[in-house]
C-alpha cells in the first residue's frame, strides 16, 4: 500500500496538503488521520510516521502561517503613521489570506481548529494585535467594528468555493473592499 512517493522527501509536506484539502471539505473535527492516509493510499502508520497526531498535523500545518502573520504584524508596528500600519497590516493580512486561500477559512470558521490554534499560541493573540492596528485607521470604537468587519469579511469572502479568481485579481479585489470598509485610501503610486 505503502509507494515510493509518499517515502519521498516530500512526503511531509503531501500530507500537509491533503490534510489543508479535507480539514477545508470536512472541518478539522471531521478529518481522520486514516482519511488522510487513505487519501494518499497509504497506510495510517505511514501518516504516524510524521505526524504522532491530527494536533500534531495541525500545528505543522499552521505553523507557517502563523510565522507570516508574526512577521506581518511585526512590521506593521513599527511603520510611522496609524493609517500606514493600517495599510501595512491590510496589505499583508490580504497576501497571507491569498496564499492559503484553503487554510484560513478552516482557522476562522472551524470552531474546533480556532480552539487548538488558541491553545497552542495562547499568550500570544495575534487577532487582538492584528485588530488594533486596522483599528488605528478610524480612531474610536467605530474603528474596533470596522477592523473585525473588515477580518470577518476578507477571511470569509476568499473561502467561497466558487471563487477561482487569479490570485492577482483576487489580491487587488480584496484590497479595495478592505480599504473600503476600513476607509483607507489607496496609497499613490512610488
Amino acid at each position: 500500500m505503502e509507494t515510493a512517493a509518499v517515502k519521498a522527501p516530500d512526503s511531509r509536506q503531501r500530507f500537509i496538503d491533503v490534510a489543508v484539502r479535507l480539514f477545508s471539505r470536512n472541518s478539522f473535527a471531521g478529518t481522520s488521520l486514516q482519511m488522510i492516509a487513505d487519501e494518499l493510499g497509504v497506510s495510517k502508520a505511514a501518516v504516524y510516521h510524521h505526524f504522532h497526531s491530527r494536533e500534531a498535523l495541525l500545528a505543522a500545518v499552521i505553523g507557517p502561517l502563523v510565522a507570516q502573520m508574526r512577521a506581518t504584524i511585526e512590521e506593521a508596528e513599527v511603520q510611522r503613521t496609524p493609517h500606514a500600519r493600517a495599510e501595512h497590516m491590510l496589505t499583508g493580512f490580504i497576501d497571507i489570506v491569498v496564499r492559503n486561500r484553503e487554510l484560513v477559512p478552516v482557522l476562522v470558521f472551524d470552531s474546533g481548529a480556532r480552539q487548538l490554534l488558541q491553545a497552542m499560541h495562547g499568550p500570544e493573540d495575534f487577532s487582538d494585535r492584528q485588530l488594533a492596528l486596522l483599528a488605528q485607521a478610524d480612531p474610536g470604537p467605530m474603528g474596533h467594528v470596522k477592523a473585525k468587519v473588515a477580518v470577518a469579511g476578507l477571511a470569509g469572502a476568499i473561502g467561497l468555493r466558487e471563487n477561482d479568481l487569479d490570485d492577482d485579481v483576487l489580491r487587488q479585489q480584496l484590497l479595495e473592499v478592505g480599504r473600503r470598509i476600513l476607509g483607507l485610501r489607496t496609497p499613490r503610486p512610488r
